[in-house]
């Protein structure tokens, strides 16, 4: 029995169902509504841990842009990090706050704000004992 996922045009949310009859129109599980469209689905590549931070770690630019509180960086990151992870698992909002890191802008979550942003001379020294880090390995 396939899972798909749909975005429920009633709530705005992006939902995954269980289709045990295709036969059967789906419905949202969170609002009950019936105008749904159908969305691309990811699936999993099984990898280890330590492959998947190497390749994080590796690209000066994901970890420059993570060092700025970039919310795309962290989106990137994030992307990175749950491939091989069985899907299913994430919060029904993970694909939402995804989403909108991915446009640059960070979630609104009620009780958190969005991190500060580090002065340009202090995200270089970052960098710079980053960058002497990774040589001296």
């Amino acid at each position: 029995m396939p899972v798909y996922e749909y975005m429920c045009n009633k709530c705005r949310r992006r939902v995954s169902i269980l289709m045990r009859d295709p036969k059967v129109a789906a419905n949202c599980p969170i609002c009950g509504g019936q105008d749904l469209s159908r969305r691309f689905s990811s699936f999993a590549v099984r990898g280890t841990y330590r492959d998947v931070y190497e390749s994080i770690l590796g690209d000066n630019q994901l970890t420059s842009a993570m060092l700025r509180n970039d919310p795309r960086a962290l989106a990137e990151w994030n992307k990175r990090m749950t491939r091989g992870m069985e899907s299913g698992t994430e919060p029904s909002e993970y694909d939402e706050h995804l989403e909108r890191m991915e446009r640059g802008e960070w979630p609104a979550i009620p009780g958190v704000t969005a991190p500060p942003t580090p002065p340009p001379d202090k995200v270089e020294e970052m960098n710079e004992k980053a960058e002497r880090k990774k040589r001296s390995k």
